[in-house]
């Protein structure tokens, strides 16, 4: 298959801004229409290009949607996700974060604080966080692919503080529990005295490839409050992944 052909009906969706129907993509890239026929085909069959409706007029896929999120800076991402962050956390009075998966890890890119000085809060820091022990990463791998898990728990899992859970039974009831609920919980589970709540973002079709957490001590996050907070992270994740969509539908158009 020609790669320059491949390109230039890309190229042509995305400019579209619209969906576009096969005819018009063949008068538009001035290709033999049996050629454009099997680019459309192949293109469609590997998901870089979408037929939402089912009648042969194209989108951007969702594969590609993907890619260009997994190839996104993290300066762009945490420039689209930052005012939303910034409003939870004044609205939570708590740290919020945002991480991202990355390497078969997931790593914390950006944290918000609250706005009031006279209020102390927990910074979760940035960079990696364990997968079986961390809430915004078992936000993540809860929705991925049952054989990410099955990786997870094959690996060594370190018990951090008495409260890490390191049985694979135990996690695997866990992840199911948060596809249930839609978020996660970190209780203590990687220092005393601290929690985490989580809720994955997930754009389109394409899983969740960032969770929005909040942080803060135990003192304040009761099992209720993690409930409330818990559920609004679920509404907020899907405004930051609104934006952060946006933001990479333009880069991508």
């Amino acid at each position: 298959m020609n790669l320059p052909r491949l390109i230039t009906v890309l190229e042509t969706v995305a400019a579209a801004g619209r969906p576009l129907s096969a005819s018009e993509l063949q008068m538009a890239t001035g290709l033999p229409r049996p050629t454009c026929y099997r680019l459309l085909q192949t293109l469609a069959e590997h998901r870089l290009l979408d037929d939402p409706d089912g009648n042969s007029r194209y989108l951007i896929g969702e594969r590609l949607v993907r890619l260009a999120l997994l190839g996104s800076a993290d300066a762009d991402v945490r420039q689209a996700a930052a005012p939303a962050m910034k409003q939870a956390a004044i609205d939570f009075g708590e740290a919020v974060f945002l991480s991202r998966f990355r390497n078969k890890g997931v790593e914390i890119i950006h944290v918000e604080t609250p706005s009031d000085p006279a209020r102390a809060f927990i910074h979760p820091g940035l960079g990696y966080r364990p997968m079986h022990a961390c809430s915004c990463s078992k936000a993540i791998a809860a929705f991925a692919e049952e054989s990410f898990r099955d990786d997870i728990l094959a690996g060594p899992l370190k018990a951090y503080t008495e409260h890490t859970k390191i049985a694979a039974d135990v996690l695997r009831a866990e992840f199911e529990m948060i596809q249930t609920r839609g978020y996660a919980e970190c209780v203590e589970e990687i220092e005393m005295g601290v929690s985490s709540v989580a809720a994955p973002i997930r754009i389109g079709n394409i899983g969740a490839t960032f969770s929005l957490g909040a942080t803060g001590p135990i003192r304040r996050f009761t099992a209720a409050n993690r409930k409330k907070i818990g559920g609004e992270l679920k509404r907020r994740a899907e405004t930051v992944g609104a934006a952060i969509g946006l933001h990479t539908a333009d880069a991508v158009s």
